[in-house]
């Protein structure tokens, strides 16, 4: 049986190997060496994998990092319209809550309301996919490079590497 890894800053073992994404962490893949982000604190860091009990520390393949939220939001594309409940949020999409019968691929304009007193966030988005979970969008590249999106999202997860442009995240 292998072992298990266990987070260096909060110590705990919900762990998951992510795809290198610098330079250090392509030539320390060399000697054994991976990422991991830590899911309950999303602390990044580098481990041997050699010994790994693989099953305990499976491969995360997601571009972006998830942000559980509960915002509301409206959309609405060609005769389509509806309203539902953003579960979770990335620079590349969101999960939402809704009654509106979608389809994959359809295109639709997202209002997201982030706050109080504040305008909604307008981006575009197309249906990745639609389960019992809800309905997955995904952004359309001009959203991806909002500005108002990405404050938004770091906000939510200050000190933190974003996975699409390798910077830290700060509280903005």
């Amino acid at each position: 049986m292998g072992r298990i890894l266990s987070c260096p800053r909060c110590q705990k073992d919900d762990i998951l190997r992510s795809h290198p994404q610098s330079a250090r962490e392509h030539l320390a893949s060399f000697i054994f060496v991976a990422p991991f982000r830590c899911l309950s604190c999303s602390h990044r860091f580098l481990a041997s994998h050699l010994w790994l009990d693989h099953s305990t520390h499976p491969i995360d393949r997601r571009e972006h990092l998830r942000i559980p939220v509960r915002l509301y939001l409206s959309f609405s594309g060609g005769k389509v319209r509806g309203e539902g409940t953003v579960l979770d949020l990335s620079m590349g999409g969101c999960i939402i809550k809704c009654g509106t019968q979608v389809h994959a691929d359809d295109i639709f304009y997202l209002q997201l309301s982030l706050g109080d007193g504040e305008l909604p966030l307008e981006v575009a988005a197309m249906v990745r996919s639609v389960s019992a979970r809800g309905i997955a969008f995904k952004f359309l590249r001009a959203a991806q490079e909002n500005k108002r999106l990405l404050a938004f999202v770091q906000a939510q997860t200050p000190d933190q590497p974003d996975k699409s442009s390798g910077k830290v995240g700060v509280a903005a």
